[in-house]
């Protein structure tokens, strides 16, 4: 090597600690910033997954409806109907279905998002859709609205 390039060379030994522990607070500035967002854009994907899986099931519910009546409580009946359907005894691992025991024009349908939210849907041939957050897969579905429910959405 020639004697500048040496010389050049001798001057520049790399960065200091100090840069590199600054670049490294950036860093850790930026994940802190970014890691709360993203889990709330992934709850926030995980709700609105769920209630498609409900809204799914509501409209294959009302095709059902149209066809026979009467709503149904039979897997095999929604499937055929939406084949992507998963209905499940547990709102955890699908869409759970109930009746009312006194009439086959109200339906309940509940799903509970991996988040941890529960999203219901109340469903009466005669008084509308009713859209709630408790969980009505514990009881049998009521005859009136639950209270809080609303329509138009959640």
């Amino acid at each position: 090597m020639t004697k500048a390039i040496r010389k050049r060379l001798a001057g520049s030994e790399g960065f200091t600690l100090i840069e590199l522990m600054v670049v490294v607070m950036i860093i850790a500035v930026l994940i802190a910033i970014a890691i709360p967002s993203f889990l709330g854009f992934r709850k926030s994907a995980q709700d609105r997954s769920a209630q498609s899986e409900v809204r799914n099931v509501l409209l294959a519910e009302k095709a059902f409806w149209l066809e026979d009546g009467d709503y149904t409580q039979t897997a095999g009946d929604i499937t055929a109907l939406e084949p992507n359907a998963v209905i499940a005894a547990d709102p955890a691992d699908g869409v759970f279905l109930d009746l009312n025991a006194a009439s086959a024009d109200i339906v309940c349908l509940v799903r509970d998002s991996d988040s941890g939210s529960t999203f219901s849907i109340w469903e009466s041939a005669t008084a509308g859709t009713f859209y709630g957050a408790t969980d009505l897969s514990a009881a049998d579905c009521p005859a009136a609205a639950p209270a809080g429910y609303v329509q138009g959405g959640w």
